[in-house]
């Protein structure tokens, strides 16, 4: 495990820059903030034990010194009696709380095989791409096993002398006159330490590999849908298994549809005699143009729907409906002969029950979806 790549700061990084990214990570991994979420727990301890080492100078210097060393699960401290002697040569205690803490307590450390964290990232698409479905090659990059190692941290070497109990396989502790002892957790208690580490990777059984993937889009994809690439995330501590990558898709607007759910939605504008004597009139569709029938007194707002013309469903594959909503438009400028026969209709037509019209269809019929005729 690299407690710097877990806390995401550089080696150089002082002990506020240790802090203030563990409250970053902290406010975001916290099991009170994620309940029931074994992998943000999981998360949030190999934080906590990052920031517990890296914020200690001493335990920091040791760290990068001999890299992670997680104590084994049978090494155990035991009471040695009294030594009387001028000068005893063992590490002394400062407080008989770190004394007792050391003797009945084990070192906090990563399970065996915990999980990696996953990764996060953003796909750009175009409104058609995500309509159709793509496929998009995609770069990452992530931590990954050692290949010399095996993602183990250390190679195995003819042997030599332990260099933290010296040979001895014992590292004693001492509170005055009272001498504990334990086994080295390096060389197992024998004395001799016959692994070294991996120079590939720096004993942290990991490298950074940067990798060009090929992502599949689904057709029907929408604006913030996830994907998930399972086992391309980061490889979990002491050889454990990948976490997942996903990936969000952002889609671009289009300038013609606007989607709701599965339907598309389209602005069909009308001159003023189409929607009066009715027309057909093509229009854009996702499989190319079509012709829809716009029926004579079209009002504007008045909707036809062109059945199965929609965006696909992930859910079942059918595709939705493209609505068109009509949109009457006038002339930005008109001539004398225009309106001399705007005056005319106007006159032949009255203006009372134009007016008066919207308030007799009811909101349901202005509202209503007529089907229409391609």
């Amino acid at each position: 495990m690299d407690f710097y790549v877990v806390l995401g700061v550089s080696r150089t990084a002082t002990v506020t820059d240790v802090k203030r990214a563990y409250r970053r990570l902290a406010r975001r991994f916290h099991p009170d903030i994620n309940p029931g979420d074994h992998v943000a727990a999981m998360r949030f301890k190999e934080i906590t034990a990052a920031y517990e080492t890296l914020s200690d100078p001493e335990r920091r210097r040791r760290y990068d010194l001999l890299g992670y060393q997680p104590e084994p699960a049978d090494a155990s401290t035991g009471f040695e009696g009294f030594d009387f002697s001028a000068g005893v040569h063992t590490v002394q205690q400062g407080t008989f709380g770190d004394l007792f803490a050391e003797v009945f307590t084990r070192e906090r450390h990563a399970p065996r095989h915990a999980r990696g964290a996953d990764l996060h990232a953003t796909l750009l698409l175009e409104f058609d791409e995500a309509l159709r479905g793509t496929e998009r090659r995609f770069t990452t990059t992530r931590q990954a096993r050692c290949e010399t190692c095996a993602g183990q941290g250390t190679l195995r070497g003819p042997g030599s002398r332990c260099t933290q109990c010296h040979g001895t396989g014992q590292l004693r502790a001492a509170r005055g006159h009272m001498v504990f002892s334990r086994a080295c957790p390096r060389c197992q208690g024998g004395g001799v330490q016959r692994v070294e580490s991996c120079r590939t990777c720096g004993g942290t059984g990991l490298h950074t590999r940067t990798e060009t993937l090929t992502i599949r889009v689904p057709a029907g994809a929408q604006d913030g849908a996830r994907l998930r690439l399972a086992d391309l995330g980061h490889v979990g501590p002491n050889g454990g298994p990948p976490g997942d990558l996903y990936v969000t898709l952002q889609v671009s607007p289009d300038a013609r549809f606007r989607r709701e759910g599965d339907d598309l939605h389209l602005v069909l504008p009308l001159a003023v005699h189409e929607a009066a004597l009715g027309a057909r009139i093509a229009v854009a569709t996702p499989d190319g143009p079509a012709r829809v029938r716009v029926p004579p007194g079209t009002q504007s707002g008045q909707r036809f729907r062109l059945r199965g013309r929609g965006a696909p469903s992930l859910r079942n594959g059918h595709r939705g409906d493209l609505v068109i909503e009509t949109r009457i438009m006038l002339p930005p400028l008109l001539d004398e002969r225009s309106k001399a026969l705007l005056r005319e209709f106007g006159d032949i037509n009255g203006t009372a029950c134009v007016r008066a019209e919207p308030a007799a269809m009811g909101e349901g019929d202005a509202r209503r979806v007529n089907p229409g005729t391609v």
